[in-house]
């Protein structure tokens, strides 16, 4: 079972619980309706990597996303994640009707940052992710359709989360495809202040 860092320690998620759609500018951007009700999927252990990879199969897409790790009936901790995602096998699979899993809960295809420990959610909380120094992803809790609070009680609706279970909240505009060789450096912060930042190579 794979683990993520938080704080000096180690914790091993049973689950990564996903929103899509949750930035109005993101669901334009792909072409996509805004839902009538929460879109909600999942990745397992096995997708966690530490890796940044521009191919496996196909060529992966990333989607930057503020990820928030369960504990105690609540959300503790915060990070700068990435979704990879095979957007061309996604799109077959929309066209189809068929689930997203192949295209997005495949080995490897959740990246995090070491999470950071937090009182509660801030709707200052601010997503950015740079690529070779220039600003492509950014956005805030305020921005979301669905807050983490909503997410949260709509996950705890239909299924149990375990302490350590990790939800990402859903990216904002400015997906693309990931070139080998490029410098991405993701951050979360809280009234402009950096509360971490994590910095990948694409391979």
């Amino acid at each position: 079972m794979k683990s993520v860092k938080v704080e000096q320690g180690y914790i091993t998620p049973s689950k990564i619980i996903c929103v899509g759609r949750n930035y109005a500018e993101h669901i334009s951007e792909l072409a996509n309706e805004i839902p009538d009700n929460m879109v909600l999927f999942s990745k397992p252990n096995a997708a966690i990597g530490h890796k940044l990879s521009a191919y496996h199969q196909e060529t992966l897409h990333y989607e930057a996303e503020l990820c928030f790790l369960y504990q105690q009936g609540t959300f503790c901790a915060v990070a700068v994640g990435l979704d990879l995602t095979k957007r061309a096998l996604q799109s077959k699979l929309k066209a189809k009707g068929l689930p997203w899993e192949r295209a997005k809960a495949f080995t490897d295809s959740a990246l995090f940052s070491d999470f950071v420990t937090i009182d509660a959610i801030d709707q200052e909380f601010t997503l950015e992710l740079d690529i070779n120094g220039k600003r492509r992803q950014t956005a805030s809790v305020a921005m979301m359709l669905y807050s983490p609070l909503a997410i949260l009680n709509e996950i705890l609706s239909f299924i149990a989360l375990e302490d350590g279970d990790i939800v990402m909240t859903g990216t904002p505009s400015g997906v693309g495809e990931i070139i080998a060789g490029d410098h991405f450096q993701g951050k979360v912060l809280s009234a402009g202040k950096t509360l971490i930042s994590k910095e990948w190579r694409a391979e």
